[in-house]
């Protein structure tokens, strides 16, 4: 049977989660499961995470599937709802929304003897300067006093631009709108922290503070390491050699023959490639890992196979190879193929099999 294996570390998970309770005692945790929770695989993440406060998704789907699997907790769903029809779902399950314009709002007015019977929070979203979702000052002062006004229960949210940034300009822009519509509105509970930013602000966790990356064990920083953060990686991917070669100077290796050997080497083929969830570009060299040993790639990444340089280490057929996990990082795979780690953790396939390690 073909050897691709995703493993999932539940106690690194419970060590990250723990972590977030370190770095922000006093408020509660959302802890971000979406897209799967990113990639891990929900289910056996929920067990993990089963301390959390709450659980923060990205669609109606996901919040179902939780509750589906047992869990009572609070769960948002951060882009809200996006027909009517979905309102009664929410209301029933009691799932709460973030509104973020217009036609939402009137839909939660709509519900809204149901919605604040079932004890559900608005969470009203502050567009401060990423233009993505969200109302914009003075506008948003207008909506929550006029939600409060109804007997809503609010929460203020906010999502940082560049909280991975120091001295972003931006960054002074929106902590200031956030803390300018929080008093305008007081009493509010509020929401503005992801990852970066519960690391960098601790004063703006206030009530609730949404977690995602670092609960995976990946840096929401360029410049800093899961070592340096104290985080513990959570997902470990692998696959096993099926085949070694040994090629002569002048020899090609792979699709589009771009790399040519200098002198004699000795190549493993991996069962693994991009059907697998495997990037493909690598603008730099990128390296797996044998027992604790880099190796580098070589060639181009095909849609079931890589070709690895073993010239130097003794790796038979069948040997395990770390794509990325404990040794070789994801955010280090990520930045030799010019990405993040988020991205290669959610775009992984169902095709390897999943462990608990």
């Amino acid at each position: 049977m073909r050897q691709a294996t995703v493993y999932i570390d539940q106690e690194a998970l419970q060590y990250n989660l723990n972590r977030v309770k370190q770095l922000a005692p006093t408020a509660k945790i959302v802890s971000m499961v979406k897209a799967n929770a990113y990639g891990h695989g929900v289910k056996d993440c929920l067990a993990a995470l089963k301390d959390s406060d709450a659980f923060g998704v990205a669609c109606l789907e996901e919040a179902l599937e939780i509750r589906e699997l047992g869990y009572e907790q609070p769960i948002t769903l951060i882009e809200g709802i996006f027909s009517d029809d979905e309102m009664q779902i929410v209301i029933d399950k009691k799932i709460e929304c973030v509104v973020h314009h217009q036609q939402q709002l009137d839909w939660l007015r709509a519900h809204k003897d149901a919605y604040i019977a079932q004890g559900l929070k608005v969470w009203v979203k502050l567009n401060s300067g990423m233009n993505r979702l969200g109302f914009k000052v003075p506008e948003i002062i207008e909506v929550i006093n006029s939600l409060k006004a109804e007997g809503f229960t609010c929460v203020l949210a906010m999502h940082f631009a560049n909280a991975d940034a120091e001295n972003y300009p931006l960054n002074d822009q929106q902590r200031d709108q956030f803390l300018q519509v929080k008093e305008a509105c007081a009493p509010i509970m509020g929401s503005c922290c992801n990852s970066a930013a519960i690391f960098k602000w601790p004063e703006l966790n206030f009530d609730f503070v949404r977690p995602g990356i670092m609960l995976y064990g990946a840096t929401p920083f360029a410049d800093k390491t899961v070592a340096e953060l104290d985080l513990k990686p959570v997902m470990t991917f692998t696959a096993e050699i099926i085949a070694l070669n040994t090629i002569q100077a002048g020899e090609s290796v792979g699709y589009g023959s771009t790399f040519i050997a200098e002198q004699e080497m000795q190549l493993a083929i991996v069962s693994i490639g991009y059907g697998d969830g495997y990037p493909r570009a690598f603008p730099k060299q990128n390296y797996v890992s044998i027992n604790g040993q880099q190796t580098r790639l070589i060639g181009r990444v095909a849609m079931d196979m890589i070709a690895i340089d073993v010239t130097h280490i003794n790796a038979p057929i069948g040997t395990e190879v770390e794509l990325w996990g404990k040794e070789r990082l994801v955010d280090d795979v990520a930045e030799a193929n010019g990405t993040i780690g988020y991205e290669l953790l959610c775009r992984m396939s169902a095709r390897p099999v999943r462990k608990l390690a």
